[in-house]
């Protein structure tokens, strides 16, 4: 009669283990992957919304009126001007954003834009701010969206100044 050897099977263990490992590791990466495809997502989306505030700022630098004999006359000009484009200029947060649209075309086309680029982007979500002479012309776009998974809007907002 041949006895068995004490270790007899701690092999089996041992390569069990390994593949217990070995599996752990490989969800990790499946998982890591996952919350990866995530963020470029969200990357995205805010390019997306920041290359659309800046296009609204320069459509509205490019589209005051500053002609006048006087320099007063500019002044009063340039904020008469600039108050044309504002847009839902009410409330603090998106979706609650309350107002008038813009009434220039090409800033209330980039604004529509933003709703076609932008998921979960709407006409409460999207805010330009005009704060006339006073405040040195200042300029506040607000560009919101939400996507599926989102419980709250993510924001993009600019500020600029136009002289």
């Amino acid at each position: 009669m041949t006895s068995r050897p004490k270790q007899a099977g701690f092999f089996l263990i041992e390569a069990m283990v390994a593949i217990l490992i070995f599996a752990l590791g490989i969800l990790g990466l499946v998982a890591m992957g996952g919350t990866a495809v995530s963020s470029q997502s969200d990357a995205q989306y805010r390019t997306d919304a920041s290359s659309l505030a800046d296009a609204i700022a320069s459509q509205i630098a490019l589209s005051v009126n500053r002609t006048g004999a006087t320099a007063a006359i500019k002044t009063a000009n340039k904020a008469v001007s600039l108050a044309a484009f504002a847009h839902n200029p009410g409330g603090l947060t998106c979706g609650a954003f309350a107002g008038g649209p813009t009434a220039p075309g090409p800033v209330l086309d980039l604004v529509n834009r933003a709703q076609a680029v932008l998921p979960g982007a709407n006409g409460t979500y999207q805010q330009i701010k005009i704060n006339g002479a006073g405040s040195f012309n200042r300029v506040e776009i607000t560009v919101c969206w939400k996507t599926a998974s989102d419980n709250a809007p993510r924001r993009h907002t600019v500020v600029t100044y136009v002289n």
